[in-house]
């Protein structure tokens, strides 16, 4: 009978992934089955046992044990009211970094209106990025015109262009609710800029609006490599080299923090503009995080004490793993020594 549970078990951890790879990664039959090890026609089954066992729905909710497992892992190491480990889609010899997104935006899609489902009318507070626009392309429309969204950082480009990947006006889109736009830039270009636009009462105004809210849904951005706040103007390369210099590592709502979270002394962090990192202290922060190579700035992010819940993708998650394997070892080796 235990060997049995065991077997059971395990085909609905195969088929959970199986139907991840096919709905959300695209893949076909024959190439789940080269993933997974199994033949083509087990392949078949599995996600044919997927839906027979009501894993796949709008979204699918099952998920493969060892994607459970580093949940579990995540959450009691810091301290999470909830984890969720999107399992990885994409093919690993050609990389999968878009496929990464869009699993972690079906993820925190189907977090999200499982939340927005279960609330009354409630204000939340939104971050923008290419994590938070997957999880918003992922969310089906869900009537609910007493909900309202608001930023929590600036929605422009240094040059003012619209942000491409401002979330809140996709939101209200899907929802029928209310939304609040910060018109400023996500950093100012100077200690004038930015005491100019502070001096606007409108801009106070949605300030405190988003002070208010009564949870946030935030990306975490990176500085390694060719990091997306460079692409979209967000900081110059040299900005971006003197973030690196500091010992920066990622970035929340602007605020570009070391890897114990702490905010690092630059011009940049000083000319960034709406909520800060205390701002949300104490609240319900919901961090939603695509991309392969953002684990240090991940965990930069949970050490500064303030994300409560954390959707990111399975790769990711096996790197803050690893990691933490690392500490455990330097740990007991300092206590043998």
């Amino acid at each position: 009978m235990g060997r049995r549970r065991e077997t059971d078990e395990r085909d609905l951890g195969l088929a959970a992934r199986a139907a991840w790879l096919s709905y959300i990664g695209g893949h076909t039959q024959s190439e789940i089955a080269a993933r997974l090890g199994v033949s083509p026609a087990k392949a078949h089954r599995l996600i044919a046992l997927a839906h027979s066992q009501g894993l796949v729905k709008v979204f699918i909710v099952g998920a493969p044990g060892e994607c459970l497992e580093l949940e579990d892992r995540l959450a009691e190491r810091y301290g999470l009211r909830s984890c969720i480990v999107a399992p990885a889609v994409g093919d690993e010899s050609e990389g999968s970094g878009s496929a990464d997104f869009a699993a972690v935006g079906v993820a925190a899609a189907g977090f999200l209106h499982g939340l927005m489902e279960d609330l009354g009318p409630v204000m939340i507070g939104v971050g923008k990025g290419r994590s938070l626009a997957a999880m918003v392309n992922a969310l089906p429309p869900l009537m609910r015109p007493d909900l309202k969204f608001v930023s929590v950082s600036g929605s422009l480009t240094r040059n003012l262009a619209a942000n491409p990947f401002d979330v809140v006006h996709s939101l209200v889109e899907r929802s029928g609710g209310e939304g609040y736009f910060l018109p400023v830039p996500y950093i100012a270009a100077s200690d004038e800029e930015k005491e100019i636009l502070l001096a606007q009462r409108s801009v106070q105004d949605l300030l405190g609006l988003a002070r208010k809210s009564d949870l946030y849904v935030i990306g975490i951005g990176t500085v390694a490599g060719d990091a997306h706040v460079r692409q979209v103007g967000m900081v110059s390369e040299k900005e971006l080299k003197e973030l690196r210099a500091k010992g920066a590592v990622g970035d929340l709502m602007g605020r570009f923090v070391d890897r114990s979270g702490r905010p690092v002394e630059s011009d940049v962090n000083r000319h960034s503009l709406g909520l800060t990192i205390e701002d949300l202290r104490g609240r319900r922060v919901i961090a939603v995080v695509g991309g392969e190579s953002k684990g240090d700035a991940i965990m930069a992010a949970l050490r500064t004490g303030v994300i409560t819940d954390l959707v990111l993708g399975e790769a990711t998650a096996r790197h803050i793993a690893k990691h933490l394997d690392r500490e455990v070892a330097d740990h007991q080796r300092r206590r043998v020594g």
